[in-house]
């Protein structure tokens, strides 16, 4: 086949797609409940007020359970994600991932199987992700 490398290629035409990865392993259960149980003591332990946990099993791809508190103040948020983190690690946790404890209105705990909220007051109002997440939702259909 004539021409320069990148013709040939173009002529070829696409690569078979590359096989696709596996989904990620759903943690059983008693599993996630045993996680709940550190998650909520932790926040609970900070003082988190109006703890909520949320069950998002089959309706999010993205966590089976969703967890939102609120704090008054950044310090006492940033603090509130640090031990979260430190207390998840020890029970196994090894990737926990903080968005926006820099000192904001909301920060975001990824930890895989949860996904957990922190909010001013102001912010958890606005935002109103137990509206959007909650019961009342599947209800209305």
């Amino acid at each position: 086949m004539p021409g320069t490398p990148r013709k040939r290629t173009i002529a070829a035409g696409p690569k078979a797609a590359a096989p696709r990865k596996r989904a990620k392993q759903k943690t059983e259960p008693s599993e996630l409940d045993r996680l709940q149980t550190i998650i909520v003591g932790s926040l609970d332990d900070d003082k988190a007020e109006n703890i909520v946990t949320l069950d998002l099993t089959g309706r999010a791809m993205f966590c089976d359970r969703m967890v939102i508190a609120t704090g008054l103040a950044d310090r006492q948020i940033s603090a509130m994600a640090q031990h979260l983190k430190e207390k998840l690690h020890e029970s196994g946790l090894k990737r926990v991932q903080i968005e926006g404890a820099g000192g904001s209105e909301w920060v975001l705990i990824d930890a895989g199987d949860f996904v957990v909220h922190l909010f001013k007051p102001e912010a958890r109002e606005m935002y109103a992700l137990e509206k959007m997440w909650g019961e009342e939702l599947d209800e209305a259909r």
